[in-house]
C-alpha cells in the first residue's frame, strides 16, 4: 500500500483537473500541498481515488478549491464530511489581537507591575511568617530540629564558597587600592590609600560583594533546588507523610546563610586589605606589613561593627528570596530557571536597597 499521494494534472472540459490518488494524510501530503501553492489557475479537483482523508487532507484540498475557485469532485462520504467541517471552521479573526495605543498600553504595564509587587511583598511576609513560625516550632521540639541539613548548608554556602569569594576579595582590594592610589597622589595623600582600603572594604564592599556573590551562588541554588523539588513533587510527599517543608528545607537554608554571612563578609575585608597591601607594596613602594600595622591604626572598630551587622541581614534577604521563589515553582521545568533568575534578581535589588538605608541609619547614629 502506498503511503504517499499521488497526483497529475489532465485537461477537462472546462479546463486543467487535478487528479489525486492515495492517501490524503499528515504524513503524506506534503508533495501534493506544495504543488497546489504552485498552481494559479485550475478547474476542478478530482479525489475519487482518494484512498484515506484526514483533517489535514481535507483543508488543503478545500484552501485549493477556495483559492483557485476549483470545483471538488469525487469526494467519499468521509472527504465531504471532513471537507465540510474545515470549511465551517474557518476564522476570519486576526492571527494577533490589535496593540493598544501607548497611551494605554504604558499605564496598563505600570500598573500590572506595582500590583505585581505589591502582592509579592505581602507574600514574601507572609512566608517570613511562616518561617518564623516554623523556627519557633523547632525550639519548642528541640528533637526534630534537622541538625545535618543546617552542617550541610554550612558547607555549602559557607566553606565551599572560600575559594571563590577570597579570590574576587583579593582583586577588588587590589582594584581600590591601585585606583586610589591614582587620585590620591594628585594631591601628594597615596598613603590615605590605607585608609581608603581599610574602611572601605571593612564597612561596605567587603560585605555587600560577599552578599552579591552569595546570592548568586547560593541564593540561586536555594531556588532551584527546592523548585525542582516542588516539580517532583516531592515537598507534596513530605506534606503527605507529616513532615514540615518550611523546616526541612527552608529553616537549615536560612540558619546557615545567617550564620555565615558574618564570617564571609570578614573573610571578605581580610583578604581585601591583604590584596591592597600586595599591590601596596609594588605600586606605592608601602611594606606589605606597615600597610596591614597601618590598617589597626586608622581604621576605627565602628566599621568593622557596621559590617558584621549588615551581615546577616543580608544573609536573610539572600535566603529568604532563594527559599520563597523556590517554593512558588509550578507548572515545568521553565519555571524553574524563571524563578532562579527571578531570586537572585530580587536578592541583589534589596541587598543594594538595605545598604544604602544602613548607610544612611549608621551616618545618622554618629557611626560615619
Amino acid at each position: 500500500m502506498r503511503n504517499w499521494a499521488d497526483f497529475e494534472t489532465v485537461e477537462g472540459a472546462g479546463g486543467p483537473v487535478l487528479r489525486v490518488s492515495g492517501p490524503l494524510v499528515v504524513a503524506s501530503i506534503a508533495p501534493l500541498d506544495m504543488r497546489l501553492r504552485e498552481m494559479t489557475t485550475l478547474a476542478a479537483i478530482d479525489i475519487s481515488k482518494v484512498s484515506d482523508i484526514d483533517t489535514v487532507g481535507a483543508w488543503s484540498i478545500w484552501r485549493a478549491s477556495t483559492e483557485l475557485d476549483a470545483k471538488i469532485e469525487g469526494a467519499s462520504d468521509k472527504a465531504q464530511r471532513l471537507i465540510e467541517a474545515v470549511s465551517n471552521a474557518k476564522s476570519t479573526a486576526p492571527i494577533s489581537p490589535v496593540r493598544p495605543k501607548a497611551l494605554e498600553r504604558v499605564p496598563e504595564a505600570v500598573g500590572e507591575r506595582v500590583t505585581e509587587f505589591a502582592t509579592g511583598v505581602k507574600d514574601m511576609l507572609a512566608f517570613l511568617g511562616l518561617t518564623i513560625m516554623a523556627f519557633g516550632a523547632l525550639i519548642r521540639h528541640p528533637r526534630r530540629f534537622p541538625h545535618l541539613a543546617l552542617v550541610r548548608q554550612l558547607e555549602l554556602v559557607g566553606v565551599s564558597s572560600l575559594g571563590i569569594i577570597g579570590l574576587m576579595s583579593f582583586l577588588i582590594g587590589i582594584v581600590i587600592a591601585q585606583q586610589g592610589a591614582v587620585q590620591l597622589q594628585q594631591f601628594g595623600a597615596e598613603i590615605y590609600t590605607i585608609n581608603l582600603t581599610g574602611r572601605l572594604t571593612l564597612r561596605e564592599l567587603g560585605v555587600l560583594m560577599t552578599a552579591i556573590m552569595v546570592a548568586g551562588r547560593s541564593g540561586s541554588a536555594f531556588a532551584a533546588q527546592i523548585g525542582t523539588m516542588k516539580l517532583t513533587e516531592e515537598v507534596d510527599a513530605m506534606r503527605t507523610i507529616g513532615v514540615s517543608p518550611i523546616e526541612r528545607l527552608v529553616v537549615p537554608r536560612i540558619l546557615a546563610a545567617v550564620l555565615m554571612m558574618p564570617v564571609l563578609g570578614f573573610y571578605s575585608s581580610v583578604i581585601a586589605i591583604i590584596g591592597g597591601a600586595f599591590i601596596a607594596n609594588f605600586a606605592l613602594d608601602i611594606p606589605f606589613w606597615t600597610f596591614l600595622s597601618r590598617i589597626r591604626e586608622v581604621v576605627p572598630m565602628t566599621d568593622l561593627w557596621v559590617g558584621l551587622i549588615k551581615a546577616p541581614v543580608f544573609g536573610l534577604i539572600v535566603a529568604m528570596s532563594g527559599c520563597y521563589q523556590g517554593m512558588q515553582v509550578s507548572g515545568n521545568a521553565e519555571e524553574v530557571g524563571l524563578r532562579t533568575t527571578l531570586a537572585v534578581v530580587q536578592a541583589i535589588f534589596m541587598v543594594i536597597v538595605l545598604d544604602a538605608f544602613f548607610a544612611i541609619f549608621f551616618t545618622e547614629i554618629g557611626w560615619a
